[in-house]
């Protein structure tokens, strides 16, 4: 890879993370276009890693409740560890949100999967088609949220399940959290801002398998031009991102799902057409 493929890849990324098109899928479809090798240990490793770059926009933009902790008194009566989840409930929801996804993700990873479903261009064209409509239609299906209704223990771990469909790129790891959280009825805004949260220990776990995983197959990968590559990418995905998610979150508050679903079945299905019809994505040979 060289800048240009980076930074381009890197802006993707950060347009993408939070938005419900699948940031995974748009990069795939990047790098064909763009002309990156696929099936490169270190190009799967990065479509990851500067993910991470993005992500931490959520801890600079949400800041205060990012770091918040619940200083109101426990129930009379609690236990020592009851007093400490009352006191950390915001880091232990994560948790719970969390654990299906390290569950999936490593069987997905060990098994090879992930990596086979990292290289198909066409399960990204499917799966944002497939996506797009049911985009259309699950505002009705689930637009029944309540601002009483806050994040619970059951509902973490239900909307991390919900998570762990978008190990297949072209589903939308923000897409997927967001209809998770609306079918335990939270509303669109904090369905989506618990999804920006749980990116954060979601992200940063695949960050640091891949990181590893990079190191113990083979530590030649570790050039000073990689490096270079990966510092760059997170650095363009974190500032693109910090931008693209505020615009997001309001448009989505007032808008809903369907203009994303438009545009996910337009392109996947031009993406279709052309696989279909025998013509490579690639741009730069």
């Amino acid at each position: 890879m060289d800048w240009i493929q980076t930074v381009i890849i890197a802006i993707v990324e950060g347009l993408t993370e939070f938005l419900p098109v699948s940031s995974t899928g748009h990069m795939i479809i990047a790098q064909n276009l763009l002309g990156v090798p696929q099936g490169d240990t270190f190009v799967h490793a990065f479509t990851f890693i500067i993910q991470f770059g993005a992500i931490l926009s959520v801890v600079c933009l949400y800041w205060r409740r990012f770091f918040q902790f619940d200083n109101t008194p426990a129930p009379e009566g609690s236990t020592l560890w009851q007093r400490l989840k009352h006191r950390f409930n915001f880091y232990w929801l994560l948790i719970v949100g969390v654990v299906p996804a390290v569950v999936i993700g490593l069987l997905a990873k060990k098994s090879g999967l992930l990596d086979w479903l990292l290289d198909s261009v066409l399960v990204v064209a499917i799966m944002l088609v497939v996506g797009g409509v049911f985009m259309l239609y699950c505002d009705r299906l689930f637009n029944k949220g309540s601002d009483s209704n806050k994040v619970t223990e059951k509902r973490a771990f239900m909307i991390g399940l919900y998570q762990c469909i978008s190990v297949i790129p072209g589903v939308s790891r923000s897409m997927a959290t967001i209809v998770g959280g609306m079918t335990q009825g939270l509303t669109r805004q904090r369905a989506a801002e618990f999804s920006f949260f749980l990116a954060v220990p979601t992200m940063a776990g695949a960050t640091l398998l891949d990181l590893l995983d990079l190191l113990k197959e083979d530590a030649a990968w570790a050039t000073s031009h990689n490096i270079a590559m990966l510092l760059l990418g997170c650095v363009v995905a974190f500032f693109v991102a910090l931008l693209a998610m505020k615009w997001f979150v309001a448009f989505l508050t007032k808008y809903g799902f369907k203009a994303f679903g438009i545009y996910r079945i337009i392109v996947g299905g031009i993406i279709l057409v052309l696989l279909l019809t025998g013509h490579s994505l690639a741009m730069v040979d």
